[in-house]
């Protein structure tokens, strides 16, 4: 069977590593989605790459970005691909040219705004395009089940690309979680944050599109998610801190840290609840030494799990830099000792993997889009709770009241 062919949606950060004219300064310098698929598509799991942006302009300085920072970084890795729009040209629906140059089975990556998600995943979905959504998948509980619908309809995987699930420490504590032998759920507290300077990076829609909720709060209640598939959340309140990212010149309704209570409760009907709080900041110290802490604390009823996946016993510090903890198990960047890029253990690219093989063995007949969700992949349906929680949690905050989740014969709904 022919390799997979696939459409990258979005030119930024996390796909190139190219932002505002220049390279990123953040730990994705180069990006993930670009480097993953160049390494997939020279290991053989890849065919013909494209990129689709809204400004073509932007394309000869993005090649130039990916020659140098790629293709001579790594032992001459092909780091070619088929562009839309023209260079010469602005078109803002130019990912439906693209789209429409694929054929039935082949892929997107979506690595865009928020808002955008629904309606790039929808048009590919229609065309039996196999989807890779960044998260949150969508904004909308209402778009969330909609996908899931249409998806099914047209035998359509769509993968939503949660990488913590991947992180080797999440996932093996969310093997003692479902297998058991902590006990019953009972209480969930994650904290994620990024520095300020991701608001820079991410000006164009901070606080006006979407929140930082949405942007970090879904890695961790989608592990939560994952843990605890014998429980689904009933309630949401959410509270927001802020004033430093007005400070920093965002639009009035940029919160600088959003958390969500939630409840959780059994799904057999035995009475047993459970609490969850998740936290989320883009105010952190621009010299924190980490570019994102990420932490957790699960307490079960027969015992806990904490994980702090800031700091891994691996630090640089440097004249200029300072003192900096990396993170080489999310994306490895050093090259092996051929010169090849070794980075295919990280768990931010075996998260594009994944995604790869699921779409192969859907193509082949060896698995059907049920099989796919029950290997526990984060798919549409294995994240719909996530979904609800991120929804209810921004309407709190406009409502200014907690938010109910409801759901009934497999349909859910915020009241």
């Amino acid at each position: 069977m022919a390799p997979l062919n696939v459409c990258m949606v979005g030119t930024g950060e996390y796909t190139t590593g190219f932002v505002g004219g220049g390279m990123s300064g953040s730990d994705k310098k180069v990006g993930v989605v670009g480097l993953t698929l160049f390494d997939l598509r020279r290991r053989g799991k890849v065919g013909k790459l494209s990129m689709v942006g809204t400004s073509g302009n932007k394309f000869p300085a993005i090649r130039e970005h990916l020659d140098k920072n790629i293709t001579q970084a790594y032992n001459g890795l092909d780091t070619s691909f088929t562009s839309y729009p023209a260079n010469d040209e602005r078109d803002p629906e130019a990912y439906k040219k693209a789209i429409d140059a694929l054929s039935p089975g082949d892929a997107i990556t979506i690595f865009t705004p928020d808002t955008t998600h629904y309606p790039i995943a929808l048009y590919a979905i229609h065309r039996k395009i196999h989807v890779l959504i960044t998260k949150p998948a969508v904004k909308l509980l209402t778009e969330h089940q909609h996908l899931i619908e249409e998806a099914q309809k047209h035998n359509v995987f769509v993968f939503v690309e949660h990488h913590k699930r991947f992180d080797p420490a999440y996932a093996d504590a969310r093997n003692r979680a479902v297998k058991g032998s902590l006990g019953e759920f009972n209480y969930f507290y994650s904290y994620m944050s990024q520095p300020k300077s991701q608001l820079e990076t991410f000006k164009a829609w901070a606080g006006k599109d979407s929140d930082i909720s949405y942007y970090l709060n879904s890695h961790h209640v989608d592990v939560c998610e994952s843990m605890v598939p014998d429980y689904r959340p009933t309630k949401v309140m959410a509270s927001a801190s802020k004033g430093i990212a007005t400070d920093l010149g965002c639009v009035p309704e940029t919160e600088d840290t959003i958390t969500l209570l939630v409840d959780w409760e059994k799904k057999d009907g035995s009475g047993r609840r459970a609490t969850g709080v998740y936290t989320a900041s883009w105010t952190a110290p621009q010299k924190a030494g980490v570019h994102s802490n990420q932490y957790f604390h699960y307490m079960a009823s027969k015992g806990e799990v904490r994980v702090n996946q800031a700091k891994r016993g691996y630090d640089v510090t440097e004249d200029e830099a300072g003192l900096i903890h990396y993170n080489p198990f999310y994306m490895q960047y050093a090259p092996d000792e051929e010169g090849n890029f070794a980075g295919q253990g990280g768990y931010g690219y075996v998260s594009f993997e994944k995604f790869v093989d699921g779409c192969q063995a859907l193509k082949d007949g060896r698995a059907t889009l049920e099989e796919l969700d029950r290997r526990g992949l984060p798919t549409l349906k294995n994240t719909i709770a996530t979904g609800a929680i991120l929804e209810a949690g921004r309407r709190s905050l406009d409502e200014g009241r907690p938010m109910e989740i409801v759901e009934t014969g497999g349909q859910w709904a915020l009241k």
